[in-house]
């Protein structure tokens, strides 16, 4: 009599497909006692065509002298079936009690397809799912892989989308397997909301979650498709927001989510229980190390009393606390930071506790994830090695780090243990992304009219951390193309070189009357002093030219060869033009540029040389949104190294953003610069400063400070030596608005002034004897026969202060960032140009 189990892989795998639950009895194959006879050898195998006989007898394992017992054969049984080679598995008895393993193999899949998927491509479905061409056919991996790429399509927020995989059986037990996909429509969040939340508006916490509500231009980003993994790290993002502002007892309780059929979206409700704002009452340090001395490391601490108490602060003060302990030698030195609140004041007193730690170290960093970018440029950014001392400071610098790069989805460094208890390895998991860009961009403002732009960069070139970018301009008034290269770590150092090489041609328009030609070459060193303090190192050489139209620089008062300068009542018979007007003369009378423009354009390309630096704080909350944090920017130039002008310039820029009431920012801008001649070398007109809606809105490019009077000239603006500015601004946004739009509003008032203008005011060469009026010449004493002695530039130096008020549109587009002004000046020079509407923006797309 034979005795066995039978597994139906036909039946199973129809159950499978159909989503039915599966119980599969476990038996045992039952043989006489003859059968514990029976070895390895004597297994015989029946209708296996790819798989050996000898694999298959491998997956039963002997006993003590070769011999099978009943055990070994289910083990053998169970492995086969678990291998996923075969459809079909029995264990009979053959003739003379041999022991015959059945099989019928799983088919070969010929090919893997999809059909119907649009917004994932095949290429990204095929590396997800585990059924692979040439390799075999499982009905359990096939609804596996149907499950996974259900989830990756409800990772994009298709929700509504359906599977099918159908399988079409092919000659030579081979089939093709087709995944056919119904993605259904987007699904979006409709709505954001917030429970709890008495201190921040609603309309203020959307602003630091990464998901965000659908509009009518949510077709242009992904921050409304439904992800519950964004959804959880808003959580961690509000509560890092609450415990920044001093809100040490906040919880994010949950964050709930509700598929509404109806909007055919998700509503997400974030509850929130925010407790009480605190600030710091005292600070404190202490230390169990001998011979240490806690106090020494206050001027560490970012914490300050009276200040609200900042988590984030606390943060960055251990880490600076415990890099400095190990640079004095206490390499295993761990700071701790604690704090008593006290309820009753709303204070939380802040310890500093510096304790001596397990002497732990570092036995192996192991990178893994880095299929592109080398070993080395990760490893350069850990301020230790193998063998050091392990500190979770540094490891925690060296992962912020990696995420700042920008070269990788996600970085993550967690520990192992060692060879021994005080070994620990690190290992670095990371997922790589793309880091080449090529976009094309647009533009247009008042300023520089239409402007385009087309640049290919790559910030991670040939896998080796280098930088590099390549872009060319055109546009209505300016042109020109760049080239940078930026080599992160220079010699091995954490210094940054980058080289640009430049060329730019602005043409002349409503502003100024010249244009200008500029081709230059500038390299850079660039040092981190501090997370919040940069130095720029920097040489420029350049050359420039000024270019003209003819009309503007003909002077076409020569006869012959020989100089004519009309008389007044010469030029008042040919021009009509009352010759008591100042400047109706010479070359002037038929409307020449300025004379610093065409003693500039008779000069010719002028060769600048220049060695400067930049020195820049910066403790903004956010670079391109800021609501809080100062950001200071101090600028020097010399020129003069080797060249054909020198000078000393200084610039200094500094911004103060400040949260105020209701979701309300405000902005102070204060501004000044200072042009030094340097030697015996003058001025000229070009190295002026040129000042307009950048330092008062609501005036004209080039449309303050020292101008040519000519009225019967171009006019030009001159620029100063000097200037200064003071802006106050109020950004609030429109609560009637959802978030999303990206709009909020401004009003401000600005002041400022540009004076002392110091470049070449007379000029004297062949053919060009310009008569124009200044201090020494009026039109009652010019005599024509001399008139070639009276040469010079009537313009206006005065020193006023110019003012307006104004209001602003911000847009946050997704067609780029957008400004529209309107201002009003209050205060100007009797000479200046306004313009009060003002539109700047552009994108890259």
């Amino acid at each position: 009599m034979k005795f066995g189990l039978r597994l139906r892989g036909g039946l199973l795998a129809t159950l499978i497909m159909f989503g039915a639950p599966v119980f599969a009895p476990v038996g045992a194959v039952f043989v006489s006692s003859s059968a514990h006879a029976q070895t390895v050898q004597s297994i015989s195998v029946e209708g296996n065509r790819r798989v050996e006989v000898e694999t298959i007898r491998s997956y039963f394992k002997a006993g003590p002298g070769g011999r099978l017992d009943q055990g070994a054969i289910d083990d053998g049984l169970k492995a086969l079936i678990e291998t996923g080679l075969f459809q079909d598995v029995k264990i009979n008895r053959g003739p003379g009690g041999q022991i015959v393993v059945s099989v019928v193999e799983n088919a070969v899949i010929g090919r893997v397809a999809f059909e119907g998927n649009k917004k994932i491509k095949d290429e990204q479905l095929t590396a997800e799912v585990q059924s692979k061409a040439r390799g075999t056919f499982s009905r359990a991996m096939v609804q596996s892989d149907t499950l996974r790429i259900a989830e990756i399509y409800r990772r994009s927020g298709r929700y509504d989308v359906t599977v099918t995989p159908e399988i079409i059986e092919q000659p030579n037990n081979r089939v093709d397997l087709i995944f056919t996909v119904n993605e259904g429509a987007k699904t979006s969040v409709k709505s954001i909301e917030f429970i709890g939340n008495n201190a921040y508006s609603s309309y203020r916490l959307r602003d630091v979650i990464k998901t965000h509500e659908s509009n009518l231009l949510s077709f242009l980003s992904s921050g409304d498709v439904y992800d519950p993994d964004r959804v959880e790290a808003d959580r961690d993002l509000i509560r890092r927001f609450y415990l920044k502002n001093g809100f040490a007892d906040v919880q994010v309780v949950a964050a709930l989510t509700e598929y509404d059929p109806e909007k055919k979206g998700f509503n997400v409700t974030f509850k929130i229980e925010e407790g009480q704002q605190y600030r710091v009452g005292s600070l404190d340090f202490r230390t169990s190390i001998p011979n240490f001395d806690a106090s020494s490391l206050r001027s560490f601490s970012r914490v300050n009393v009276g200040s609200l108490y900042n988590v984030e602060s606390v943060e960055k003060s251990v880490e600076e606390m415990q890099i400095e302990a190990s640079r004095r030698g206490y390499a295993f030195a761990v700071v701790r930071p604690g704090g008593d609140r006290n309820f009753d004041a709303h204070t939380v007193s802040v310890v500093f506790n510096i304790d001596e730690g397990p002497r732990t170290y570092i036995e192996r960093i192991n990178i893994r994830g880095n299929t592109r970018t080398r070993d080395y440029v990760i490893r350069r950014e850990f301020d230790l090695s193998e063998g050091d001392a392990y500190n979770r400071a540094l490891v925690d610098r060296a992962e912020r780090r990696l995420k700042n790069l920008d070269y990788f989805k996600s970085v993550k460094i967690t520990t192992e243990p060692g060879s021994s208890s005080d070994r620990v390895v690190l290992i670095v998991d990371l997922e790589e992304k793309s880091t080449g860009d090529f976009s094309v961009s647009g533009g247009y403002s008042t300023t520089d009219g239409a402007l385009a732009e087309v640049s290919v960069s790559e910030r991670n070139l040939l896998g080796r951390g280098l930088f590099a970018k390549a872009s060319v301009t055109y546009g209505q008034y300016a042109r020109g193309y760049s080239l940078s290269f930026v080599e992160p770590y220079l010699l091995d150092y954490r210094v940054a070189l980058g080289l640009d090489f430049y060329q730019r041609t602005q043409l002349s328009n409503n502003y100024i009357s010249y244009g200008t030609k500029t081709l230059g070459f500038s390299p850079r060193l660039g040092f981190s002093l501090r997370e919040d303090l940069t130095l720029q190192l920097r040489y420029s050489v350049y050359q420039q030219e000024i270019t003209l139209p003819s009309y503007l620089a003909n002077c076409n008062n020569v006869v012959g060869s020989s100089a004519f300068n009309p008389s007044p009542a010469f030029t008042n018979a040919t021009t009509g033009v009352d010759p008591s007007l100042s400047g109706n003369f010479g070359c002037y009378s038929d409307g020449e540029a300025s004379l610093p423009v065409r003693k500039e354009l008779a000069n010719g390309k002028t060769l600048t040389s220049a060695l400067g630096y930049t020195l820049t704080y910066n403790t903004l909350d956010n670079n391109k949104n800021p609501t809080d944090g100062l950001l200071i920017d101090f600028r020097q130039d010399f020129a003069g190294v080797g060249g054909d002008v020198s000078y000393l310039k200084t610039v200094a820029d500094a911004k103060y953003y400040q949260s105020l009431v209701s979701d309300l920012v405000g902005l102070v801008h204060l501004q000044g610069g200072i042009l030094n001649k340097i030697g015996s070398t003058d001025l000229r007109m070009l190295d002026h400063f040129q000042m307009g809606p950048n330092l008062v809105r609501g005036f004209a490019p080039n449309g303050i400070g020292p101008r040519d009077l000519n009225p019967f000239g171009t006019q030009d603006a001159l620029g100063g030596t000097k200037y200064w500015g003071a802006s106050l601004e109020l950004q609030m946004p429109f609560w009637f608005l959802p978030k999303e739009v990206g709009l909020k509003g401004a009003v401000y008032a600005d002041a400022g002034g540009l004076f002392d203008y110091q470049g070449p005011t007379t000029w004297s060469v062949t053919n060009e004897m310009t008569t124009t009026k200044n201090s020494n010449c009026t039109p009652s004493t010019v005599n024509p026969a001399t008139a070639g002695t009276c040469t010079g530039l009537v313009y206006d130096n005065g020193n006023v202060v110019r003012s307006s008020v104004g209001v602003g549109l911000i847009w946050a587009s997704p067609f780029g960032p957008l400004r529209f002004d309107y201002a009003v000046p209050l205060t100007k020079g009797k000479n200046d140009r306004t313009q009060e509407f003002r539109f700047g923006g552009g994108t890259s797309f």
